[in-house]
């Protein structure tokens, strides 16, 4: 299977909102989170402004710039899941979020999809002049905290998140 990370454009337009539409639809039913969070910040069928919109390019109140993949599977030409990677790390993010907030579409979870785009994200972070990436999970989602390990994670601490859950944080020397 033939797995690349790509950058949105107009062509996966249509791709991109049955994503994120089945998405939706799970985290209703089943309460699942979205992750990452920029994928989700703006409605999907007003394409031209998810797009321009999708990235932040420069810092802003409590944020940092950041970039957005999503991972294609070539094979199937299907969007499987996004990645959200950040330039650097605030004090907000050095707490909860890390460098990288990632997610597979329901459909395609548990098959490995995670760890293989964790993987490439790797890769950007190192074109960021990252050395060392911090990334977040909640203890109970044990799905993203082997992908994590499986890319080296090595587990630092756990604490209680301000949604009341116990979050851990990875840290990934590159």
């Amino acid at each position: 299977m033939a797995l690349k990370l790509i950058k949105l454009t107009k062509e996966y337009e249509k791709q991109l909102c049955e994503m994120i539409d089945e998405w939706k639809t799970d985290q209703e039913i089943n309460h699942t989170n979205r992750s990452p969070w920029a994928i989700f910040k703006n409605d999907c069928h007003d394409f031209e402004f998810y797009l321009e919109h999708l990235e932040l390019k420069e810092a802003r109140e409590d944020r940092v710039p950041d970039l957005v993949f999503f991972l294609l599977d070539e094979d199937r030409d299907r969007l499987l899941g996004a990645v959200n990677i950040r330039h650097y790390l605030n004090d907000s993010l050095l707490k909860e979020g890390g460098h990288i907030g990632d997610g597979i579409r329901p459909s395609e979870r548990r098959k490995g999809y995670a760890t293989e785009m964790i993987r490439l994200a790797l890769t950007e972070c190192k074109k960021l002049g990252i050395e060392k990436v911090l990334m977040t999970c909640d203890k109970d989602n044990i799905g993203s905290a082997r992908s994590i390990i499986k890319n080296g994670g090595i587990l630092e601490n756990e604490f209680v998140n301000s949604e009341g859950n116990v979050e851990q944080r990875y840290w990934i020397s590159l």
